[in-house]
């Protein structure tokens, strides 16, 4: 596509602290439609793309005060500049490295005297490439933003659904035979799975889409594991399973063990999704859960540890590399949407903390979270 055809007129930016190589540049270009700005120095290019970001920047590698390689760096380092740009460094030296360019983040390399119908070919091949990413981001904002109003959407008709459920099965507005209660059980169990699944694709889509917000407080993790056992422990028994909590090593300790800073509901929603995924894919033995503490030497920092660990069926070595993934479902006829783990990993990952797991298959699995504890 060329320029003149496209709706857009894309900005270069043009650095170079001779004048005379500037105004040839801004001749070249202008000629083939496109709108350009000039500086002299590496200082007021990061001014200006930080002010008013191009579509493309020329940047030559000698100048006084920061070199293009710096700039380059500062450029790919800034977290304030959000969409990609192109960056074409051109140099006179022939010992200038390509290497160091292109490791600094430079996307291509052109040297001086450079022929014109080349420089043209570079600027339209980055400009392609800045095209096709911008476009790409696009989709992925429009598909976040499809995503998150969907879950938003269903919520409405799954928690009417869920109370009318409920108050036929309370016989709010007529008996009913034993056999239609059981048949309203199943759909109100249904129903809740199915608004789970809502709730967790609706959270993972906040976090995709950086709109997810933590509350940040002091999270007693001891007593919110006890008290996701005891809500889950009804599952285990039907199973025959044991559900254990093993605080044993934080007991010894001090008043702060067990306590981190993060958000409780989302430590908590980790907690539940770690516990109940063991439940589900153990049908003998037991889940232990234990929490303890670790100092990391030579900063003497200290993590708190979380270990889940079951007797089920373990995870094959193939689909423990990517369990984490979103949507990535194990092999387990069980297995669900692939998105509670994602979401978990990611919650943890926005406490600074990790997850990983070690199994093997027909001898269990163990789920370790690591959270540091900055209180």
């Amino acid at each position: 596509m060329s320029v003149v055809e496209s709706s857009k007129i894309d900005r270069i930016l043009a650095v170079d602290d001779t004048k005379d190589n500037l105004i040839l540049v801004q001749t070249i270009l202008e000629s083939e439609g496109y709108e350009i700005d000039l500086v002299t120095d590496g200082i007021a290019a990061l001014q200006q793309v930080e002010q008013s970001p191009p579509d493309l920047i020329l940047l030559d590698v000698m100048m006084p005060g920061i070199d293009g390689y710096e700039v380059t760096r500062r450029i790919r380092n800034n977290p304030a500049i959000k969409s990609y740009i192109p960056i074409l460094l051109i140099t006179a030296f022939h010992e200038s490295s390509v290497v160091e360019g292109l490791d600094a983040g430079a996307d291509d390399f052109i040297r001086k005297p450079f022929d014109t119908d080349e420089l043209l070919a570079r600027v339209r091949s980055l400009l392609r490439l800045k095209h096709s990413l911008d476009e790409q981001r696009k989709m992925t904002r429009q598909r976040e933003d499809f995503v998150s109003r969907l879950t938003h959407d269903l919520r409405t008709p799954l928690v009417a659904a869920d109370r009318m459920l409920y108050l036929f099965q309370e016989e709010t507005f007529c008996k009913i035979s034993p056999e239609m209660k059981q048949a309203i059980g199943v759909m109100i169990r249904s129903n809740q799975n199915l608004m789970q699944m809502v709730n967790t694709l609706l959270e993972v889509s906040r976090f995709e889409a950086g709109k997810k917000t933590l509350n940040w407080e002091k999270c007693d993790l001891k007593q919110t594991a006890q008290e996701v056992v005891s809500e889950l422990a009804p599952l285990a028994m039907e199973k025959n399973l044991t559900l254990t909590v093993d605080t044993s090593e934080l007991d010894e300790l001090d008043d702060t063990a067990g306590i981190v800073m993060g958000d409780a509901l989302e430590l908590r929603r980790v907690l539940s999704n770690l516990i109940g995924n063991a439940i589900k894919f153990t049908d003998k033995g037991g889940i232990t859960i234990r929490l303890l503490e670790k100092t990391a030497d030579p900063k003497n920092t200290s993590s708190l540890i979380i270990e889940v660990e079951d007797t089920g069926y373990g995870i094959a070595p193939e689909d423990q590399a990517s369990i984490f993934e979103r949507f990535r479902q194990g092999r387990n006829k069980r297995s669900g949407s692939g998105l509670g783990l994602h979401l978990s990993s990611r919650i943890v990952e926005a406490h600074g903390g990790k997850i990983e797991v070690t199994s093997e298959l027909g001898k269990g699995s163990i789920f370790k979270v690591q959270l540091p504890k900055h209180i």
